[in-house]
Parts: structure tokens; C-alpha cells; sequence
């Protein structure tokens, strides 16, 4: 049984994750695209990526800080998000892909909802569960990796108007513009720092000579 397609915007990422094959295709002609709801996936992404590191029960968290440090956190899934959506556009635009930036930030947004659900379930069995009973929490964890990888094939194949070869071909290709726009960011920020520690020594060093 099928959902009635005028659902209101919340619902979409529900729905494309329960008919991951048909779901993006009625979302594309729809066109119930949602940034407001995309933003929330991803700032729950954000949330439960911290979520997983400080309230993972003692037995299955390898997580050990003395001080916590959001930064990490923030950029391995914010950062890595919007890496992700910048390096997709750039590559699909060479290749004739029809996505816009907008189209593609929502589609990876929502895709990424059987992975969070199945996070926040593992976040709560860890602290119930014993050791022993681990494979339960493997189960779910690569159960929602593997939904989330079906359903962002399927939301690039759709948004881009490609065929299978061609859809996996440019997730390929967006993985490396992704490690290219990483490198380059690093660099340019390390750059920076370096400008930036140069100019307060001259500073520094000018503000002494000035006050002998």
C-alpha cells in the first residue's frame, strides 16, 4: 500500500526510505524537495554523531577523551556532508547530470535516515546489552549502513537522470573531488596559519622595538 504523495515535507524522508527504488522518483515529480527538512537530518547527523562517542555504553565505546572536543565530531559529518553535495555537483555538472545543488543536498539528506535511526537504536542497546551480545548492535549498525547505500544509489540515479553504471561511475568519481576539496581546504587553511603566525611575529616583534 502506498502513501499518499501529497504528504506534508517531514514524511518524504519516511517515505523514500521505506520505497527506496520508487520513492525518489515520486519525490522528483513531486518536487517536494525540502531544505528545512534536509538541514534537520543533518544537524541530527551531527547531534548523534556526538551522541555515538559520549553515550555508547562503557562495554562498546572505544571512544576515550580527557577533554571533549566538538570539532571532530563537526567535521566528520557537517563538513564531510557539504564536502559530499559540493563534490557530487561539481562532477554531475561535467557529466550532464541534471541535479541541481539544492536537489542533491536534500536527496543525500534523506538518504541518510535509516543509518541515523539505526545509530540512535545501537546508541540505547549499548547500554543494556553485554558484551556477549554484540552481534545484535553489528547487525543494526551495518543494516542502516547498507539501507543508506542503496538509498543514495538510488537518490543519485534518480536526481541525475543516469543509468546504474553510470550512477555508481560518479559516486566513484565524487569520493575522489571529495579527498581533492579536503586536501585542498587543509592546505589552504595550513597556509593561512602559517600567514597568519608570520604576520603576529612581525607584530610582535614591532610592538617590542617600538616600546624600548
Amino acid at each position: 500500500m502506498r502513501f499518499d504523495l501529497d504528504m506534508p515535507a517531514w514524511k518524504w524522508p519516511f517515505y523514500v526510505a521505506r520505497h527506496p527504488f520508487e520513492g525518489f522518483d515520486d519525490l522528483r515529480w513531486k518536487k517536494a524537495y525540502s531544505m528545512k527538512v534536509a538541514w534537520v537530518i543533518v544537524i541530527a547527523f551531527f547531534i548523534i554523531s556526538v551522541a555515538k562517542a559520549q553515550l555508547t555504553g562503557f562495554l562498546f565505546n572505544e571512544t576515550y577523551v580527557k577533554v571533549f572536543n566538538v570539532v571532530p565530531y563537526f567535521s566528520s559529518s557537517v563538513i564531510l556532508f557539504l564536502t559530499w553535495v559540493v563534490g557530487n555537483w561539481s562532477l554531475c555538472t561535467l557529466f550532464d547530470g541534471e541535479g541541481t545543488m539544492k536537489r542533491i543536498f536534500c536527496v543525500s539528506a534523506y538518504a541518510l535516515v535509516p543509518y541515523l535511526i539505526t545509530q540512535v537504536i545501537c546508541i540505547a542497546a549499548s547500554n543494556v546489552l553485554l558484551r556477549t551480545e554484540s552481534g545484535f548492535m553489528f547487525f543494526f549498525q551495518y543494516l542502516g549502513l547498507a539501507w543508506s547505500v542503496v538509498l543514495m544509489i538510488s537518490a543519485m540515479k534518480t536526481v541525475h537522470q543516469y543509468s546504474l553504471p553510470k550512477t555508481l561511475a560518479a559516486i566513484v568519481f565524487t569520493v575522489v573531488a571529495m579527498a581533492i576539496i579536503l586536501f585542498l581546504a587543509v592546505l589552504l587553511l595550513t597556509l593561512f596559519q602559517q600567514v597568519f603566525v608570520f604576520g603576529y611575529a612581525i607584530y610582535t616583534e614591532l610592538l617590542y622595538r617600538f616600546s624600548i
